[in-house]
């Protein structure tokens, strides 16, 4: 285990940093970055100035968000001219940020949940009479839309729960009404559904004690029949898709009798299965449909990159032409139903979204709109894929940003030790991939290096790796960390005594984990909504959950067995709340209904109580993370202080960086330089 400049004998907690940083050697990571051009927080973490293109099936017009006053809302244009573009929401809180055009003309939907609640209300506006109606006005609900059909345009599938909050109901609804008609009533506890294009229900999902989940057909007399077994190992990475429009098709992502996940055409008449796509590295992931006939046409596969893999050789000429932009990655937003017009979109890891309509029939590609404008020209930096070899020999795909002032040449090696940022994706059941990222640019731009680590557990490579992480959290799971940060110190990127952790969600629990389980590895550590006690996370789940939970028990512990209660308790950092040693910013959302504001205030409690030093930021107006570009661009204010006191690298001031925020500091702000200034002359500014 590496030691730190901090875990000599004896070692006080008053210790102050200041005194930590006087220890190390000259010349700080500020030092050395200081030639490179500050990019401010505003450009990495405000609101983009358009996000989200698309243009509608009928290619009449061109949407995105942009911010109105300050707050992102849906603006549209005539496609030909996007120069006429008009707001068509209203939004003054959140911003609205998940939109999509329905096959009706002139209409779009969006959803917006209150203050970061996840009850995320589905609205449907009339571009003809800039009415926007609530299709799912019912408290304490959480719409989940589970179809559109171009054959029937004035009609969407949607789930709610608001008879039952833990399972959903699904209902035929009328865009211009708002009227529901209920098609199935869940009580045979059905996680998800799948129609065809006249909405009559073909499959549905649902979970098993075991951990395992039945794959159901409706049979010939409207019965739900048992059609296909998912083993509990394969439950992550096995799952119907959907049918093509003419309903003969059924595609279906299956890893079982293999390891990565591969992709399956179904046929509905005949069960026959015939193999689409496989990759021995990864999982198959997103997939380019044919808009008119739901025929999958493309398949992407993201091992160290996302690479698309052409199913269909009519969109080949296509691809090529696309993937000619650059050395980055390329997507298609959406596609008109003619399939005549594609939005594109185009990023690198040090180059943000731009947005491009291509003409299939001439070829021609046309440049929309970058989404951060701001930062061309900025000394943005690479990022790059490396395999890192764990203590068992297992392959962690990680994604190394270097600074500036430690790659001079821009070849990915480190040509001096800097600072390091260990930044944990949340999860844990989600991946890190190449792209860009403005945490990475900014903490990069502050001197220090960064590495995001895919560890056992992530998805996207298999169920061998997945797997690979049921019971291992502070486990295996945490050992690959380290072990990811041993890599960076053997080739030069930092020094043992040097590096922070930090992370969101699961990241934000790895985080209290490192600071609890290993007190002496990191310099410091910023939880982002982590969960500190397993116990009171797995009570306290939000009721939808329920076709989840057996996930939940059996990947970490089961809190209805005493044996899993106890592990939890041992998992958890709350626990060993009194082994933190190192300075900790604890940043939470009041209204998470993941991981509830209790998770923060546990162990806040528990490190007070003991005279440990913690910072704990709340904001009253967020959940699961920081939705208001005011409040993120808050938090790293505050973080960026902590950080350069930590670990030495430079710091923007907070300036006017709180204006507009909620952010509220309960406890430790004399901990942060400059921090509760700022506090003095805030007024907080809560929006739900």
């Amino acid at each position: 285990m590496r030691k730190t400049a901090l875990s000599a004998t004896g070692l006080l907690l008053s210790l102050s940093i200041s005194t930590c940083l006087a220890a190390s050697a000259a010349p700080t990571a500020a030092d050395r970055i200081k030639d490179t051009e500050l990019i401010p927080r505003e450009a990495l973490f405000g609101n983009p100035e358009r996000a989200n293109v698309q243009i509608s099936p009928d290619g009449k017009y061109l949407s995105w968000v942009a911010a109105v006053d300050g707050v992102l809302n849906v603006w549209v244009a005539p496609a030909d001219n996007p120069a006429q573009a008009k707001a068509v929401t209203q939004d003054k809180a959140r911003g609205i940020r998940s939109y999509f055009w329905s096959y009706n003309p002139d209409t779009l939907l969006y959803l917006r949940d209150s203050g970061g609640d996840e009850d995320f209300h589905l609205y449907a506006v009339d571009l003809k009479t800039g009415q926007a109606k609530d299709l799912t006005p019912f408290p304490k609900t959480t719409a989940q839309v589970a179809g559109l059909s171009p054959k029937h345009p004035g009609t969407l599938l949607v789930g709610m729960n608001d008879r039952d909050a833990q399972w959903h109901d699904l209902y035929k609804v009328d865009l211009a009404s708002g009227a529901r008609t209920l098609l199935e009533k869940n009580d045979a506890q059905i996680a998800g559904y799948i129609a065809d294009a006249d909405y009559t229900l073909k499959y549905a999902t649902r979970s098993r004690p075991d951990g395992g989940a039945d794959v159901l057909k409706r049979g010939a007399s409207g019965a739900w029949e048992k059609f296909d077994d998912i083993p509990f190992e394969d439950v992550l990475t096995t799952n119907p898709g959907g049918l093509t429009l003419d309903g003969k098709t059924l595609y279906f992502t299956d890893s079982r009798g293999r390891n990565t996940a591969a992709l399956f055409a179904v046929d509905v008449a005949s069960g026959k299965r015939t193999l689409v796509l496989e990759d021995a590295r990864a999982d198959v992931g997103g997939t380019l449909a044919h808009p008119a006939t739901g025929q999958v046409q493309a398949v992407s596969v993201d091992y160290l990159r996302d690479e698309w893999k052409v199913v269909d050789p009519s969109i080949r000429a296509d691809l090529e032409k696309l993937e000619a932009l650059g050395p980055g990655d390329v997507s298609v937003n959406t596609r008109t139903q003619d399939d005549k017009t594609w939005i594109v979109v185009y990023s690198a890891a040090e180059q943000p979204l731009v947005y491009y309509r291509y003409d299939r029939p001439t070829g021609a590609l046309t440049k929309l709109f970058s989404a951060r404008p701001a930062l061309e020209g900025k000394p943005l930096v690479p990022q790059w894929p490396v395999e890192i070899t764990s203590r068992d020999s297992k392959t962690l795909v990680s994604y190394l940003t270097l600074p500036r002032s430690a790659d001079a040449n821009g070849d990915g090696k480190a040509d001096a030790a800097v600072p390091l940022v260990l930044l944990v994706h949340g999860g844990p059941w989600a991946r890190d991939s190449y792209g860009f990222s403005g945490y990475n640019q900014w903490l990069a731009n502050r001197g220090y290096a960064v590495l995001a680590v895919n560890f056992r557990g992530s998805t996207g490579f298999g169920k061998a790796f997945t797997n690979a992480g049921n019971g291992e959290w502070a486990g295996k799971m945490h050992d690959d960390l380290i072990d990811a940060v041993q890599w960076a110190v053997k080739q030069g990127v930092t020094t043992p005594e040097q590096v922070a952790i930090m992370g969101g969600s699961y990241g934000g629990y790895a985080t209290l984990a490192g600071l609890t389980f290993t007190p002496d590895t990191f310099a410091c550590g910023v939880d982002i909504v982590g969960p500190s006690n397993l116990n009171t996370l797995l009570s306290t789940v939000p009721p939808y959950w329920a076709s989840f939970f057996e996930q939940l028990a059996k990947r970490m512990g089961d809190p209805r067995t005493d044996a899993g209660k106890a592990w939890l308790a041992e998992r958890s950092p709350l626990t060993r709340a009194d082994q933190i040693r190192k300075p900790l910013l604890i940043g939470q959302g009041a209204n998470d209904p993941r991981v509830k504001q209790d998770e923060s205030d546990q162990i806040v409690k528990a490190m007070t109580a003991k005279n440990i030093p913690v910072t704990y930021v709340l904001f009253p107006d967020e959940g699961h993370g920081f939705a208001r570009p005011q409040n993120n661009k808050a938090f790293n204010a505050v973080t960026e202080g902590f950080l350069s006191q930590c670990l030495g690298g430079r710091a923007q001031p907070i300036g006017g960086d709180f204006a507009g925020s909620s952010i509220s500091v309960p406890t430790g702000a004399e901990h942060v330089p400059g921090l509760a200034p700022a506090l003095k002359g805030h007024t907080q500014d809560v929006r739900k």
